[in-house]
Order: C-alpha cells, then structure tokens, then sequence
C-alpha cells in the first residue's frame, strides 16, 4: 500500500471514529449473525447422522434439529437487518460529514483556486467522486468485516470437526490470496484515470450547457462533439479496462475456491470410509468450506471496490485540504466609514511568471468619483477585484480611512461597498428577495422607491406575480438589462459609503442608461465611487479620470484636462466618434 493510500485510509478511518457506537454494534451484530450462519451447518449435519438407515430415523431429534436450524436462520435474518441498518448510518452518516467540510471549505477557499478550476470538476468531486465512496464504503462494512469474521470462525469449526482435513484447506488458501491481490493492485491506477476522466468530461458538459447560447451563436456543435467524443472515448477506456481486470477478481478467486471444494471432497470421502468421521459430519465440513472461501470471493471484489473509492476519497480530500483564505478572525470591523481609499506601491498578479499591477499609487478623497479606463486586460476588473479584497496584493498596501483591508474584516469591508457589475448577480427566490439581499429588513415603501430609482419599478409590475414572482440564479425569462437593473436597484436600497460600477448599465438600453445616469449622480453625492467604464461617454463628469495600461496608471486628469493633453485617453476617446 502506498503512503498516498494510507494517508487517504487514515482520514477515512477519522471519520468513521465519529461512529463509534454505531460501529460497535454493527461489529457485535456481524459477529452474532456470523455465529448463528455457522451454527446451521453443523446442525444439519447432526440431524443427518440421525438418519442411519431405512427404517432407523430418530425423527424426535431432527424436529428439535430442523426447530434449531428455522430459529437460527431467523434470528440471522434480523441480526443482518440490524447489522446493515447501522452500517447505512455509519455510511451515510461519514458522506454527509465530508460532503459538508468540503462544501464548507469551497465556501473558504480563495477565488485564485475557483478561477484556476473548473466548475464542473469541483462539482464531480462533491457529488460523482462521493457517491463512488459511498458505495465503496457500504460494501466493505457489509461484506469486508463479516468475511474476516466467517473465515476465523469457520476455521475454528473446522478445526473442531476435523483438523486434518482443515490442513488441506488452510494450505490451499494463500493460492486464492494470491490472485485476488495480484489483480486488485493493478486496478488502482486504471480506477484513478476513470475518475479524473470522469472529472473531466463533467467539467465539459456544464461548460457547454450553460454556455448553449454561445455554442449555437458560432456553430460550435461539431467541433464540441468532436471534443466530447474524444472525452467520452477515453473514459470508456478507462472504465472497460477498470471493470474488466477488477471482473477477474470474482472468476479467478471462485476458480481456486472450486478446486479447494474438490480437495476437500476428495479427502473427505476416503476420511469417511476410514470412518474418521461420519456422513453427516463431512456435510457440514464441505458446507464450511463453502462458507470459508465464499468471503475471498467477496472480499477480493471488495478490495476492488474499495480500491475505486479510496481514489475518488484521495479527489474530495485534496479538495477539503486546499488552503482556505487567510482567517480575519480576530480582526476588527470598519465602522463609521468615510471612503478614503489609498493604494500604496500595490503589486499583483494572479501569475508569478506573468507581472500585471506594478507599484500602483493611488488616494481617493471622501465623496470623490474616480473612473478607470483603458483597454482590454490592463487592470481595471483586476483593481476592482483588490479594493473588495477578493484578491489580496502581492506588494504594497491597500486602505480605507487608513486601515489596512488585510487588517479588517472582510465582511465589513464589503458592506462598506455597492458594486453593480456587467455580470449580474442574482439567486433562487423572489424579486424581493434578490432587491434586499442586502437589506433584508427594509420596508416594501424602501424597496418600490429604490426599484423605482433604478427604472425597473415598471417591468416588475408586469410580472405575473410582481414583486413575488420568483426567479432563478440565472435571471429566467428576465433579460440580461433587467437583471442588471434588479443590480442597481438592491445598491440603491443599501446605499453603502463606497461604490463600485463595473460597466453597470451595459446591458440597458440607450434612454434608460441617459435615466439611470442621473439616478447614480444623485446616488454618488458624497459617496466615494469607482466606475469602470469602456463608453467614455459615461464618465466625462467623473472628478479624476485614471487611464491604465499594462497595469500602471499612465495618465490621470478630469476630462477636459485628459483631453487638452492629447494623449492616449485623448485617442481613445476620438476614436469612439470616429466617422
């Protein structure tokens, strides 16, 4: 067993400790209903030899035999029952655990590691990677603990009966070993690629089927089935090749198993002869026997199964294990918040090999609108991303009313800020409750008036169940303009100290924009903001305009003094009225 494998044994076992008691009565329960399947056996025997020939049966025996034999079954029956139903709890009980560290710990990580993987593959490992381990898990409980305790207790009955004859069976035992770990430690590798695959290929459809618009708007069918299918073909490889050598594992093992049948028939017949031992004795030898390799049969498909769930346990507990985002606990919270924003020699970049924001400076007075422009991956979103401290800097300092942002809380930084984004952000429920996400105690008359300061008050109403129709995340039937209103108007209900506009009326048409403008005027009075824009239109009445280019601010300046320069803002700007 590799150290990799032990490491993922032991955080498996941690888990299971939290069910001690459920564990030790499945033991107890396995143990007894091992002993009473044993037990038939040599009560059937005993009733055998009370057959000693025609018209010599000890019927009274048999009776008390047989009414042994039906108690026994019954009672295993029901120990059984009890047996799985505490090893379901423990089963379900230890994936319910990890499914919620590893949601928890999704909740913590930082957004470098959400960026830097696939939605779909993260989803695969909490739900297709545990339900594997699941299933892994149960079978073992199930079968591995009560064909240990089979095998030892079979072992002991056949001693008792006959050691001789249990020699036979004792020596043959390692060959059936031997086979079952010869194939199960091949399998692991095969079982790693089919899940990783599998991964993959999850990754991919949720890719696509949220993105079907844009498949379909650049006739992108062809070349994503041709993905797929080179997808799809390598983890029905993985899968075949997995299934088929861990399927060798049952028919090899039986194999081996049926020969030891053979053997002890064989010496058991002529034992029988000699009279070593009776008829009814030997019945219950080769029933034993049947029971003693049965467990390698299950055991070894066990191990394979095992082996599939310990690989997809190592997927979830390399997800449960990142490190989370540096704790802010302890730290004290912003209060009474002005907005004077500084950015002090700020470094960043989200590869170390690949430099982006190179000592930025920066201060933003109380009540000041500042606009960021400049092209496509210079920094602006990147800007953004660090004032609301989802990304923390590489260098240098950022802070507000002169605290550090890594010194504070990071849920009463982002109270502090109102963002509306290009991208919406919205949840499963009702319009209002998307409008006071933010403010869930707001009254109905603080809700309609920051609806209708925000212009959607009108498209609201034409719901089928206005403010109580229900929406998903991802909008419904609302288009991409609407949702970006139903944006402004939960900032607009909170009104924090600090804004930021990331290109917030993209998606609103021409007149509503001119309408909404003058609600965020009035919205930004004394209110220190930030507004990324890329129609320069919009930001002509900002108070400081920073030009960014290859992340450092090349020019700043209002309008006017931005364009009497005649520089790059200057072209940038002419050339949106080119012609």
């Amino acid at each position: 067993m590799s150290m990799e494998t032990k490491s993922t044994v032991n955080k498996v076992l941690s888990y299971i400790g939290a069910y001690r008691f459920q564990l030790a009565a499945s033991i107890v329960f396995a143990g007894a209903s091992v002993a009473l399947t044993l037990l038939i056996p040599l009560l059937i025997g005993r009733a055998i030899d009370c057959i000693i020939d025609r018209g010599q049966v000890d019927f009274v025996l048999i009776k008390g035999y047989l009414l042994k034999t039906a108690f026994a079954a019954l009672a295993t029956a029901l120990l059984q029952w009890l047996m799985n139903t505490f090893n379901n709890k423990i089963t379900f009980g230890v994936v319910r655990d990890i499914r919620n560290e590893a949601f928890s710990r999704i909740e913590e990580l930082p957004l470098g590691y959400i960026d830097s993987h696939s939605c779909g593959e993260t989803v695969s490992r909490v739900i297709a990677d545990v339900d594997q381990f699941a299933d892994g898990l149960l079978m073992g409980f199930t079968n591995l603990f009560t064909g240990v305790v089979t095998i030892l207790g079979t072992l002991i009955f056949m001693l008792v009966l006959h050691p001789g004859i249990t020699a036979v069976v004792v020596i043959m035992t390692p060959i059936s070993l031997f086979v079952a770990k010869f194939i199960s430690t091949h399998t692991h590798d095969m079982f790693r690629m089919q899940s990783e695959t599998r991964g993959e290929q999850t990754a991919f459809i949720d890719e696509m089927v949220n993105n079907q618009k844009v498949v379909q708007a650049f006739c992108h069918e062809d070349e994503n089935m041709t993905v797929f299918d080179d997808v799809n073909a390598r983890l029905s490889k993985y899968s075949l090749r997995a299934t088929f050598f861990s399927s060798l594992t049952n028919p090899g093992t039986r194999f081996v198993n049926n020969i030891v049948y053979a053997a002890v028939a064989l010496v058991g017949a002529f034992a029988a002869i000699n009279g070593s031992i009776t008829a009814g004795i030997l019945s219950s030898f080769l029933s034993y026997v049947n029971q003693y390799t049965k467990p390698f049969n299950e055991i070894s498909g066990v191990i394979t199964e095992l082996q599939n769930a310990l690989t997809c346990a190592a997927r979830i507990f390399e997800l449960i294990e990142q490190p989370p985002q540096v704790s802010d606990s302890g730290c004290p919270g912003l209060s009474d918040v002005r907005g004077e924003v500084a950015l002090s020699d700020v470094s960043f970049s989200y590869v170390p090999e690949v430099s982006l924001i190179e000592h930025l400076n920066l201060n933003v007075s109380h009540g000041r609108r500042v606009a960021i422009v400049g092209p496509t991956g210079c920094g602006k979103t990147t800007l953004i991303n660090l004032l609301m401290r989802f990304y923390d800097v590489n260098g240098g300092c950022i802070s507000v009313d002169g605290s550090d942002i890594r010194e504070i809380t990071r849920s009463s930084l982002r109270k502090n800020f109102g963002m509306v984004l290009q991208e919406t952000w919205l949840k499963n429920g009702t319009v209002r409750e998307n409008i006071c996400m933010g403010r869930p105690d707001a009254t109905d008359d603080e809700m309609i008036a920051a609806a209708k300061a925000s212009h959607a008050h009108s498209f609201i109403k034409r719901l089928p169940q206005g403010y109580e129709t229900v929406i998903n995340e991802d909008g419904g039937s609302l288009s991409q303009g609407q949702k970006q209103l139903l944006c402004i108007a939960r900032v607009m209900l909170c009104l924090p100290p600090m804004l930021i506009l990331d290109e917030a009326t993209s998606s609103i048409d021409t007149r509503t924009e001119l309408k909404i403008q003058d609600a965020f005027a009035r919205m930004m009075k004394n209110r220190t903001s930030f507004i990324v824009a890329h129609r320069l239109s919009t930001i002509r009445d900002a108070d400081i305009i920073l030009v960014m280019k290859d992340g450092h601010i090349i020019e700043q300046g209002n309008h006017n003094e931005l364009l009497q320069k005649g520089g790059f803002y200057s072209r940038l700007y002419y050339s949106q009225f080119e012609g």
